[in-house]
């Protein structure tokens, strides 16, 4: 690889940083946030610039962009946002290896931005930790000689990631989920659903559609319909939404039948709300649907996504599930309906069942609320540690 051309303009104010760090979006600044929190409690005061969600610039992290600007999902989508992407990680890629040299760098989750970047790093004697081991298990494991590259030490948030990657010879250890501690292992649906405004008898189906508009959009028609196809066989159940507030929240509530406006609300954010309230879930595939595996809900996962971008993906992966509770419990213990499997009337059929019935329900609990406990440490004091030894 060239070396980085030092005479390069640098377009970043150029100071001595001890971490520099990447975000691509807001679960990866939540994680980095509990860990920095955690390093600025016990250390001296600390330099931390770079790419960088709210809750890390309310740490006072030095924002050379927003982590908003790295959140594009899907090849064909990430192809139109490619120039300006690839101009930002060499202006990077030049600031820290050359003008602004951090002792430690952080890559957190965006591993399609983040292990490039971390490479070149690595390459001009800057330690690397990616924080959030890439799904190299559940497709494209190719990319573990990539990572192996490119990273010093890798912090995973799943137990059987670190044995992965320490066969190939990564350092990584595993901090467990953070959200693991934030949701609790007992707790009253009914106190939820009171917050909510909603019945406290009548069954309950959260549905969330995603949270990024191409999710939304391709998803979410299917999802109204399956509820309309529901609701004929099952009159008293109700059903609730949560989003953000926005064009697309508009658009969804635009698709809900007047015949069904009484029974669904469409509320702002309160996700946690809405699944703990609830008597069963149907979602899209992501990290809500580890949310509704530690909140204990039978679910139904779905997902839909451009024609081209699924067919690119579509082979990539080895294992048989995309849901992370399969994943962790290495079964379908829930369905899945991927692109032309996700019509109305599956989804309906699915999701009834999960309601309906008690013995799936009790099943699914038990095998929950292990992976709930072999999740839950504490996930920000143990990055910070880590990172803390880079930082002597």
């Amino acid at each position: 690889m060239k070396s980085t051309d030092a005479t390069m303009m640098d377009p970043y104010p150029s100071s001595q940083s001890d971490i520099a760090l990447c975000v691509g979006e807001a679960s990866g600044d939540w994680i980095a946030a509990l860990a920095i929190e955690e390093l600025l409690s016990s250390s001296r005061a600390l330099d931390i610039e770079g790419i960088a969600g709210p809750k890390l610039r309310a740490l006072g992290v030095r924002p050379l962009h927003q982590s908003e600007e790295l959140s594009v999902r899907g090849y064909v989508e990430v192809l139109r946002h490619l120039p300006r992407l690839l101009k930002m990680r060499k202006n990077l890629m030049n600031h820290w290896a050359v003008h602004s040299k951090p002792k430690v760098f952080v890559g957190v989750d965006a591993p399609d931005f983040n292990l490039k970047l971390e490479h070149h790093l690595r390459e001009h004697n800057v330690p690397t930790v990616h924080l959030v081991c890439p799904s190299i298990w559940a497709w494209r494991m190719e990319r573990i000689h990539t990572i192996k590259a490119a990273c010093s030490q890798v912090l995973c948030v799943f137990p059987f990631e670190p044995e992965i990657l320490e066969q190939s010879g990564i350092r990584a250890s595993y901090i467990g989920h953070p959200m693991a501690s934030i949701i609790p292992d007992a707790y009253e649906p009914k106190t939820y659903r009171e917050k909510l405004g909603l019945s406290s008898h009548t069954p309950l189906l959260a549905v969330l559609p995603g949270s990024r508009g191409a999710e939304i959009k391709h998803i979410g028609p299917a999802f109204v319909q399956a509820c309309v196809e529901m609701k004929r066989h099952k009159p008293d159940l109700e059903f609730v939404t949560p989003l953000q507030p926005g064009p697309w929240k508009s658009k969804f509530e635009s698709w809900i039948p007047a015949a069904l406006k009484h029974c669904w609300r469409v509320v702002e954010g309160q996700s946690h709300e809405c699944m703990a309230a609830a008597n069963a879930v149907m979602l899209a595939s992501g990290t809500a649907t580890l949310e509704a595996m530690m909140w204990r809900k039978p679910m139904v996962i779905a997902y839909k996504m451009p024609w081209l971008s699924y067919r690119m993906m579509k082979d990539k992966g080895y294992m048989p599930y995309i849901g992370l509770p399969n994943i962790l419990l290495q079964e379908f213990a829930v369905p899945e309906l991927i692109q032309h499997q996700a019509t109305p009337q599956a989804l309906a059929n699915k999701a009834l069942f999960q309601l309906d019935n008690e013995t799936n329900r009790q099943r699914l609990e038990r095998k929950f609320a292990e992976q709930h406990r072999l999740l839950r440490r504490p996930s920000g004091q143990l990055a910070a540690q880590a990172l803390q030894e880079y930082l002597i």
